[in-house]
């Protein structure tokens, strides 16, 4: 039961943030709520301490107050606020975290772009033009979702992490 939830619950979560944000620029705060809960619930079981768990927490408070800047100054949406500090909280202060967070600053500079890029784009194909999402994705007053690459980041280095190790 313990491996299942360890690989259903985080996985299953970011994917579906970055599925969301991509379709419709959101990330429901019921995401990060289950991913604090899932954390909650889990985290007993891996063998985490208390003072392990307690480094966890502080890993999300800090970046929460990180991510409350970069959304005070209009670089981050509220929900991939919430979803990074989710995130930081089952990472933790770990190498792990240091990686995701690497890769997802790599994987938005490079949606960031591809999306500039895409926007330059003057009129949409035929087809295009009925996708909702995709003139969301193409309307240059729109922000960047950056749930996809925060999504992506998470999901290459959770097998990384002292989550996944639990499993073995």
């Amino acid at each position: 039961m313990l491996e299942a939830a360890l690989l259903v619950v985080f996985p299953c979560l970011l994917a579906f943030a970055g599925a969301s944000d991509l379709f419709t620029m959101t990330i429901p705060n019921r995401v990060s709520l289950l991913l604090v809960a899932g954390f909650a619930v889990l985290a007993p079981f891996i063998g985490l301490g208390l003072a392990d768990i307690g480094m966890h927490v502080l890993a999300a408070v800090v970046t929460l107050g990180v991510c409350f800047v970069f959304f005070a100054l209009g670089w981050m949406g509220g929900g991939d606020a919430k979803v990074m500090t989710a995130v930081a909280l089952w990472f933790g202060f770990t190498p792990s975290f240091l990686v995701f967070l690497t890769f997802a600053g790599i994987y938005g500079a490079v949606l960031t772009v591809a999306l500039v890029m895409f926007r330059q784009v003057q009129v949409l194909p035929g087809p295009a033009r009925r996708a909702d999402w995709l003139l969301r994705l193409h309307d240059q007053r729109t922000g960047i979702p950056y749930g996809i690459a925060i999504s992506l980041a998470a999901l290459q280095v959770y097998p990384e992490s002292v989550w996944f190790h639990a499993l073995t």
